[in-house]
């Protein structure tokens, strides 16, 4: 069997070629267009020297170019890397430099940062330049998609594939610059990609499997998120292996993504966490949006918090509400099927998947109430990329098994379930107690005037840590630190209330919505090393 995402894809194609595959803005392919216009493009990349196991950087927007790069890179045996369009020259040189590129697709409105960095780009063969709209400004290096594609066959002969080959995702860099997460593709198809009951972990039996039960009949999947994000990448890869319709936005806009759902009578629509469920509610709810046709809501990969929970819970009583835990070193870990007035148990409350266990520092699984670290075993990644010394510290062996721990800690339930307290990298040590910031968090959101926060620690000569939160109130409204004070109270231990409370009109946060820690912290020094004492609004913190 060759468990691989471009075959995968390919039976896909065979089986549903007059099917719409992707849709974004006013572009469409089905999928034979999808399958020709991705072995076009492999085709210009391997006359390039694109060839197995080589680097092809994806740094754009969502667009069907943006899928059919991936795709492309794929058919080659090549692996695609994922660059955050957000980058400014610093960063977009170090994933050149770090992923040892040997080739570039990019929008052209990153033309002048793509100049930039070229000179550093020993190993890079060539670029592609999609046309996404913007005004040309001087010079694109590189090929115009269009003229990529032209004159290049739409054959399939790439020869064989194997499972072996190498899935690569770079992290988010939510707490400093991103790492490579190696994958065997049959592995993370396994984890990501549905070939797995990810309750039961049932496998599938073959490669066909998918593209078998989509011929009666598929969905229409809507992912908000970039495709520069885990989350999206494989919610969509996962629709094309079943026949799915994938509905694309080019940047995150409530109005556009209501009037997508509406317009392609959109089932399943996927989000990364509040940053998106917030807005998406309260747009639903100001406007006269037809949801009708909408059957799930997906929810993965960041907080998804109770006072939001309660508010899609409201607004789409008919939809299916789910919340899954995972990341780029796990793949999906948990997941939970959300109800109306769940007792809220410190953060998402989720079933483990059946690989799915937590340790404590000595690589023992903890019991009922005790807290640890998620640990997943079966198919898991290979490392990081270029990182050996990261790569050991990634992996345990628990009773003779292998498993990944990236750092998130949960605590066990008397039921079984398990509750994601949060990233040990971020967590407060205030006095020696331990704060997650994803918990008070979702404690500072129960108040009504606050659209969104982070929490951090910040130096304290007493506590050698406290806890700190960056608050963004909503539009025209004057909060009451003394009335959100009160209201974090009601929902969170005294020690985890935040000591300093910092307003403002902006909360940084990654493309896909997930926290920007590296942002809190450049914030919170600006203003601890400057005039902190004058513009902090203290708030004080008891036992």
């Amino acid at each position: 069997m060759a468990l691989n995402i471009a075959d995968l894809f390919e039976h896909a194609a065979d089986a549903f070629g007059d099917r719409l595959a992707v849709a974004c803005g006013d572009l469409r392919v089905t999928y034979r267009e999808l399958d020709q216009r991705t072995s076009r493009l492999a085709h210009h990349l391997a006359s390039i020297g694109v060839g197995p196991a080589d680097h092809v950087g994806l740094y754009a927007r969502n667009s069907i170019e943006a899928v059919e790069t991936l795709i492309a890179a794929y058919k080659l045996r090549a692996r695609a890397v994922n660059i955050n369009y957000r980058y400014v020259e610093s960063e977009l040189r170090y994933m050149v430099t770090d992923a040892d590129l040997v080739a570039l697709v990019y929008d052209r409105q990153f033309a002048p940062l793509v100049s930039a960095v070229l000179p550093d780009a020993g190993k890079l063969r060539g670029a592609v330049v999609i046309d996404d709209g913007s005004v040309p400004g001087g010079e694109a290096p590189g090929v115009r998609y269009d003229a990529a594609l032209a004159g290049q066959s739409a054959a399939r002969d790439f020869g064989p594939r194997s499972g072996d080959d190498v899935y690569l995702l770079y992290t988010g860099g939510t707490t400093g610059y991103p790492k490579g997460v190696l994958w065997r593709q049959e592995d993370v198809w396994r984890t990501l990609g549905g070939g797995i009951d990810f309750l039961t972990g049932e496998p599938l039996a073959d490669e066909w499997v998918q593209s078998q039960k989509g011929a009666a009949g598929a969905l229409v999947k809507l992912c908000t998120a970039p495709l520069i994000h885990g989350n999206a990448q494989w919610a969509a890869l996962m629709g094309l292996f079943a026949g799915e319709t994938i509905v694309l936005v080019p940047k995150f806009d409530p109005q556009v993504i209501w009037t997508a759902v509406q317009q392609y009578k959109v089932n399943v629509l996927v989000i990364i966490g509040d940053a998106m469920a917030r807005p998406l509610i309260e747009e639903y709810g100001a406007g006269s949006y037809d949801a009708s046709s909408l059957l799930a809501l997906s929810s993965s990969a960041a907080l998804f918090s109770p006072a939001v929970r309660e508010a899609c819970l409201a607004a789409l009583p008919n939809v299916v509400i789910t919340d899954a835990i995972g990341s780029s070193e796990t793949g999906f870990t948990g997941i939970s099927f959300v109800s109306a007035g769940a007792k809220s148990s410190g953060g998402p409350r989720v079933t483990p998947g059946p690989s799915t266990i937590v340790i404590d520092d000595h690589g023992r699984r903890v019991g009922p109430g005790e807290m640890g670290r998620i640990a997943r075993g079966g198919h898991v990644p290979l490392g990081y990329y270029k990182d050996p010394v990261k790569t050991a510290a990634m992996f345990v062996e628990v009773d003779g098994e292998r498993y990944v721990v990236p750092g998130d800690f949960a605590r066990v339930e008397p039921d079984g379930t398990i509750t994601l307290l949060g990233r040990g990298n971020v967590c407060v040590n205030t006095g020696g107690e331990k704060v997650f910031p994803e918990e008070v968090e979702g404690a500072i959101k129960e108040h009504p005037d606050v659209f969104d926060t982070l929490v951090i620690g910040i130096p304290d000569e007493r506590l050698g840590q406290s806890v700190a939160a960056i608050v963004q109130p909503r539009e025209g409204v004057s909060l009451d630190l003394a009335d959100l004070e009160a209201v974090v109270r009601q929902h969170i231990a005294g020690y985890k209330v935040p000591r300093t409370v910092w307003l403002t009109d902006h909360i940084g946060r990654t493309p896909s919505g997930k926290a920007d820690y590296t942002w809190a912290r450049r914030f919170a020094d600006a203003k601890t090393g400057t005039a902190a004492a004058a513009e902090a609004a203290p708030v004080q913190a008891g036992g």
